[in-house]
């Protein structure tokens, strides 16, 4: 008797450590708290009674704050966006002249709730595009180019301090088809702003590792990447570690996608050399390598 009152105990027992195992867990994300007090402040370099917009550098110190901030993204107002956990940042405006940008700080909270602020800002820039870059790139109005597929070395990687396609660099006509047939145009305005157009005929290349920024998956290969139409480029002094000896010192950065003949997921590209028939480019791709691609009059 004794025994048979244990073994139904056990069964018992039992039962409530099986029912306890499949009751669902109950989770909790807490509280949703909305950011509030936020606080945008910008310092402009240089600013002074003389250069009321900056000493044209560029450079913009901000600083944004909130109770109940986790964290903070940043549109700087000239086609950046940033995540910014700190709240503290500069950033390097780039288009020459004075121009006017509305900086908007979102301050995220719990269950990434949001709050809001803005400021607008006039920043001066002094930097002008070399009269021989501007002239080769653009002809003073418009010129359109191709990959210059029968060049060694058109599209080639390496590593992002050396600066040459030491790990790969393509034979003549060896890479995808739908790299091969893009048109891309570069056109000025009386101001000398510069501005790109890309027509990628249905289809563009781009790396593996940068598919996603693209808004696909997969591999290397041709995927029906949106160029976004024509798009303002921001010139400035390179600032990587190249010398005269081996580059133009001159970059520009490509707002939104940064797509320009082949996409790596990067949007600023340094013009290592250019004649009014080709150019060659560097750029570091969103894997962090350095990519290289040649370009020739069409």
């Amino acid at each position: 008797m004794i025994l048979n009152k244990k073994y139904y105990i056990l069964i018992f027992l039992l039962s409530l450590i099986g029912f306890s195992a499949c009751k669902k867990a109950d989770y909790k994300f807490g509280n949703l708290v909305s950011p509030t007090d936020l606080t945008l402040t910008t310092v402009i370099a240089g600013v002074d009674n003389a250069n009321p917009y900056g000493a044209g550098s560029g450079n913009v110190a901000i600083t944004t704050s909130g109770s109940n901030a986790i964290t903070y993204k940043i549109d700087f107002g000239d086609g950046n966006i940033q995540m910014v956990p700190s709240g503290v940042i500069t950033h390097k405006f780039s288009n020459p002249g004075t121009n006017d940008y509305t900086i908007t700080a979102i301050a995220i909270g719990t269950g990434g709730v949001t709050s809001t602020v803005s400021k607008k800002i006039k920043v001066f820039v002094n930097f002008a595009i070399p009269t021989a870059i501007l002239q080769a790139l653009t002809n003073g109005t418009s010129k359109v180019w191709i990959t210059d597929h029968d060049a060694p070395g058109h599209v080639g990687v390496g590593p992002s301090d050396q600066f040459s396609p030491i790990w790969y660099s393509a034979d003549p006509n060896s890479r995808a088809a739908c790299q091969y047939d893009d048109e891309i145009t570069f056109s000025s305005d009386a101001n000398n702003n510069v501005f790109m157009a890309i027509d990628t005929k249905g289809a563009g290349f781009a790396i593996g590792a940068a598919t996603a920024f693209y808004g696909f998956s997969g591999g290397d290969g041709c995927y029906a990447i949106n160029t976004g139409g024509t798009k303002k480029l921001s010139f400035m002094d390179a600032t990587s570690a190249s010398t005269p000896a081996i580059s133009t010192r001159i970059q520009f950065f490509v707002p939104g996608n940064g797509f320009v003949n082949f996409g790596t997921g990067g949007n600023m590209y340094e013009i290592l050399s250019i004649t009014p028939t080709q150019i060659h480019l560097r750029n570091i791709g969103i894997d962090g390598n350095a990519w290289y691609q040649k370009l020739k009059i069409k």
